[in-house]
């Protein structure tokens, strides 16, 4: 079974090249959701390659990134992080934002006749299709906003890591990231103590875990079954830099986010986050 390496770098203001982490490097890609934005949102913006938003998420970068730049001029916060595409059924976006990226050259993808999909789904799909040229497997979406706010929208973006399991999706807000461990790999997981943990977990997804093994957490699993309804491994925590998991089921892997200030580099400017 192949070795599957992960890691949060992306939450550092660089990422180091000498590291475990997968080769060749990531390419990322970034998708706004209609929730209130991750204080390290400009971060993402830096170091993904392509920018969308879900509908709705258009107000939130419309609205939400000049506050993080405020002896800044809000218009132009706004056109420096523009968005390559916004996409979705568009029941969301106000006409104003709609507007303004039109005028500035942001694709306008109206996809109001599908109703079977949620907005990430088609934005996941976007990405994909439009990133052919990669070796799919050094592709990872970010998708910030993407948990708090309604459960419903939460079940939906966890179903998009089922959809698109063969794709790094990460999953994030403010406190937690979340992305999936594909029963297909053995998986090591790389952890940026300076930004997340220690409060972690594996969660079996779409079926129960009859045997999980890990190392490197404070309550190991040692050939444990896992499922709703018996043991599911919440509030555990890492302790040191790598976690290992093998299962027989797909699991969820999430990790706490640390309240912390970064400076990141903004053209010549730095910005504290």
């Amino acid at each position: 079974m192949d070795l599957m390496h992960h890691s949060s770098a992306f939450l550092l203001p660089s990422i180091p090249s000498d590291r475990h982490l997968p080769r060749p490097p990531l390419t990322y890609a970034l998708v706004v959701l209609n929730q209130s934005l991750p204080r390290f949102t400009p971060l993402l913006w830096l170091h993904a390659r392509l920018h969308l938003c879900a509908d709705g998420g258009a107000n939130r970068l419309f609205d939400e990134m000049p506050l993080f730049f405020p002896n800044e001029n809000a218009s132009d916060v706004r056109r420096r992080y523009k968005p390559e595409a916004i996409k979705g059924d568009m029941d969301s976006i106000r006409k104003d934002v709609l507007d303004f990226y039109k005028s500035i050259g942001t694709k306008i993808i109206d996809k109001s006749h599908d109703q079977d999909t949620t907005d990430l789904h088609k934005c996941v799909t976007y990405i994909r299709d439009s990133s052919q040229d990669l070796d799919q497997s050094n592709l990872c979406i970010l998708v910030a906003g993407a948990l708090g706010g309604r459960f419903d929208h939460e079940v939906g973006n966890l179903n998009v890591l089922c959809c698109f399991s063969s794709l790094r999706i990460v999953l994030l807000s403010n406190d937690s990231l979340i992305y999936l461990l594909p029963r297909t790999h053995r998986h090591e997981i790389h952890i940026e103590t300076s930004v997340e943990g220690p409060h972690c977990g594996l969660i079996p997804l779409g079926m129960p875990s009859r045997s999980t093994t890990t190392t490197g957490l404070q309550w190991n699993l040692d050939n444990t079954e896992m499922n709703f309804g018996g043991l599911v491994s919440t509030s555990n925590i890492v302790k040191g830099e790598k976690v290992t998991v093998q299962s027989d089921s797909d699991l969820l892997w999430t990790i706490s986010i640390k309240k912390f200030e970064r400076r990141i580099r903004v053209g010549v400017r730095y910005r504290y986050i």
